[in-house]
């Protein structure tokens, strides 16, 4: 099976990676694992005047801060995981490499906000449930 885990660095991540650890049907080597992190996009002004190395530089840097303790868990067990880092919207990050790479399921920490609060404030996890066809996992 192929998971993709979307990752932030956040609490949820940990409880994500914890729950899929006390699972035996969703960590192991039968499956492929993509874990994938999307950083926020630099201001379109300021990635004007930078250079671009130091733009790519900056998202291979934040991404790899949250990347860091995902690989160290990953080789604890003797797993290999592709690492993906994007930039931009992190929603549209998910479902474009979900559907883009064939996954067979989308496993996800969530904050757990009500419905109320995901109506003013947007959640990544429903944004991402209702643009995918592919099954989601969500852990709270």
């Amino acid at each position: 099976m192929k998971i993709l885990a979307a990752v932030d660095g956040s609490p949820y991540t940990k409880r994500m990676l914890a729950y899929l650890s006390a699972h035996d049907e969703w960590l192991g080597a039968q499956h492929e694992y993509t874990i994938v992190h999307s950083v926020p996009a630099v201001p379109p002004r300021a990635a004007a005047v930078l250079d671009k190395s130091i733009v790519r530089g900056y998202y291979e840097d934040e991404a790899e801060k949250v990347f860091k303790p995902i690989r160290a868990f990953f080789a604890k067990r003797g797993m290999k995981a592709q690492f993906v880092g994007r930039f931009g919207a992190p929603a549209d990050a998910v479902v474009a490499l979900a559907d883009k790479g064939g996954c067979d399921l989308i496993v996800m920490g969530s904050h757990g906000h009500g419905t109320l609060a995901n109506l003013v404030l947007g959640s990544v996890a429903t944004k991402v449930l209702a643009s995918t066809r592919v099954p989601v996992l969500l852990i709270r």
